[in-house]
Formats: structure tokens, C-alpha cells, sequence
């Protein structure tokens, strides 16, 4: 039941990519009617930043010169002419201005000049809305294998979950939390290292999203861990943060700010660790295969082939790194938050 359940939510998800009209570029439709045959020259900084960033449309191919991709819907709102939606496929072409609204470099602008706010389901979102699904049925269909087979061994996909689960369990909230208060945030430690990890990975497929790669999401995670941290932390983790015990009065004067400064750096680096690692290593990968279409049949291009299937197998082992990096940095902050005051017997 619970397989069952797991593959009919991966094949409804893969529909709902799937079953939108794709469409293309008008002005790159109507160069191919005219029987204009021209050769675009191969530019791959376009490429690479394409990739990287997020836009309004889910682009898919670029086929003899015409793009096919999912559009998604746009949802503007303005003080004047309320909420507005419309499809992405509108304004991306000619001078990408419809209705009275304009899209310039992925940023909507009313004609008019007056305020819009932008609630527009983007390529970043759609990617987190296909990975919430994805990791909600992976979850309920082991949580029901479990209760289905109660003392027996697992298999499918709980035996392939069920390694990392105790891993992060056993080696990460137990080790830095500790015994007595682990189990309370051991679900929150799961869902960031799962999360984390299955983006990283959906963001390594053709045509896929960057979610991890993005600041905002990344900032998101971080500052949940700082909320965590903050509510949390007992009377003796602020005492060395503003009074750190045994230390002259005068001392603290310069000791409060820097260690204050380290607690608020502490989500700060989350937040960029993971944005930059992702971001940097997509952009070498697509560095490295944009060098074959540079060098084609070149020696070099051929060189440079087979090192593109290693680090992508190194991007690989990065997704899950920098997944286990995050919660464990996580985990040891949460800890020392939780830590007891230590008497000293002399």
C-alpha cells in the first residue's frame, strides 16, 4: 500500500510537469517560418546564470533555436486593479508587456509606475512544491511500512531510509544534543537533512531547478535554526553570551560584543555555506560541459568530457555533504544551547 501510495505520488508529479502545453519564443518561431537559417552562436555565461537563478517559466530545451518550456502562473497585485493572474507564456515574448504589466529581467513593473507585489509561482517555488510532495510521500510510506511490519526486517524504501535515519539519530542529534533532550529535536534534524539533500540532488538533473542554490531558501533554513537556538537556550548558554563567569567586568566590555557577534554570525554562515557551495559547484559543472560545445571535437573538448562525468559524481557526493554538514552544524548549536551548567569540584 504504502509503495503504491509512493508511486503514484512521483507519477501525478511528473504529470503535473508534464501535461502543460509547452510553448516557444514567438520571435524565435517566426525567424524559423521566414526560413531564416541561422546559427546562434553558443554563449555559456547566458547559460550558466540561466540555470543558476530562478525565473517565471520552468525552461526545459532549446531545440533549432526555438525554447520550449512549462509557463507558470503569475499572480500580481496592485493597490489600483487588485490580484491579477495570468500565464508566464504572456509576457515572454515581444516586448514582454501585457495587460498593463511588463516583465524585465525577471521583475514585473505596471506600465503605470505604481507598486506591484509580486506573488508569482516561480521556477524556485514550483521546484519546492514538487520536493515538499516528494518528501511527504516518501515519509508517509515508510512511517506505514513501519507500522505494517512491526519487528520485521525492512525492505524497499525503508531499508534505504532507514541507514540515514538512525545515522542522524544515532551520530548526530545524540552526540551534540545529548540523551536527555535529542528526541524533541531529532524530527526538525531529519526533515533539514532530507530536504537539503533531495534538492541538492533534483537540482543536479537537466532542466532542474537551483533551490538550494538560492539565498532566500538558504536564509530560511538558517534563521528556523536561529529561532530554534534562541527559544531554547537555557540560562547558563546567555550567561557566557553577556557574563561569561570568571571574567573581570572590564573584560567584557569587548567579550560581550564579539561573543554576541558570534551568535548572530552563526546563522549567517548557514546561510552562505550552503547558498555558495551549491551555487559554485553548479556553475564549474556548467562551466565544464559548456567547454564541449566550445571545443566540439577538439582534443580538448574530448578531455574535457569524461571530466565532466567525474565532478558531476563529485557534485553527487557534495549534495549529501553539504545536507550532513548543515545538520550537523545544526545540531551542535542546538546543543549548545541545551548545555548544562558544569560545576567544577575545586
Amino acid at each position: 500500500m504504502s509503495r503504491r501510495f509512493l508511486v503514484n505520488t512521483f507519477i501525478y508529479t511528473i504529470l503535473s510537469l508534464l501535461v502543460p502545453v509547452f510553448y516557444s519564443s514567438s520571435a524565435r518561431a517566426q525567424e524559423a517560418h521566414d526560413g531564416e537559417a541561422q546559427t546562434e552562436e553558443f554563449d555559456p555565461g547566458e547559460t550558466i546564470l540561466h540555470h543558476v537563478g530562478d525565473e517565471h517559466q520552468w525552461h526545459l530545451a532549446t531545440v533549432n533555436q526555438h525554447h520550449y518550456a512549462i509557463p507558470l502562473p503569475v499572480i500580481l497585485y496592485t493597490a489600483s486593479r487588485g490580484l491579477n493572474v495570468y500565464s508566464s507564456g504572456q509576457f515572454y515574448h515581444g516586448t514582454g508587456e501585457h495587460d498593463g504589466f511588463k516583465l524585465d529581467h525577471e521583475h514585473f513593473s505596471a506600465v503605470d509606475g505604481s507598486a506591484v507585489y509580486d506573488f508569482s509561482i516561480t521556477k524556485n517555488a514550483a521546484s519546492l512544491i514538487i520536493s515538499f510532495v516528494l518528501l511527504l510521500g516518501m515519509f508517509f510510506a515508510v512511517a506505514n511500512a513501519y507500522r505494517s511490519r512491526v519487528g520485521k526486517a525492512p525492505r524497499g524504501l525503508q531499508s534505504a531510509v532507514e541507514p540515514f535515519i538512525v545515522f542522524i539519530r544515532d551520530e548526530v542529534a545524540k552526540n551534540y544534543i545529548g540523551e536527555k533532550h535529542y528526541q524533541r529535536f531529532l524530527p526538525y534534524l531529519l526533515t533539514l537533512f532530507f530536504f537539503i539533500w533531495l534538492n541538492n540532488l533534483l537540482g543536479l538533473l537537466p532542466g532542474s531547478a537551483n533551490l538550494t542554490g538560492n539565498i532566500a531558501v538558504t536564509m530560511v533554513l538558517a534563521v528556523l535554526t536561529f529561532i530554534i537556538v534562541t527559544v531554547n537556550g537555557k540560562k547558563t548558554y546567555w550567561r557566557h553570551v553577556f557574563a561569561m563567569p570568571g571574567v573581570p567586568w572590564y573584560m567584557l566590555i569587548i567579550l560581550t560584543p564579539v561573543e554576541l557577534a558570534g551568535v548572530l554570525m552563526r546563522p549567517v554562515s548557514l546561510m552562505i555555506r550552503l547558498f555558495a557551495n551549491m551555487t559554485a559547484g553548479h556553475i564549474i559543472l556548467l562551466s565544464l560541459l559548456s567547454m564541449i560545445f566550445i571545443f566540439k571535437s577538439s582534443l580538448l573538448g574530448i578531455i574535457v568530457g569524461p571530466f565532466s562525468v567525474f565532478m558531476y559524481l563529485i557534485e553527487l557526493v557534495v549534495s549529501v555533504l553539504q545536507a550532513y554538514i548543515f545538520t550537523v552544524l545544526t545540531a551542535s548549536y542546538i546543543g549548545a544551547a541545551l548545555e548544562e551548567e558544569h560545576h567544577d569540584a575545586h
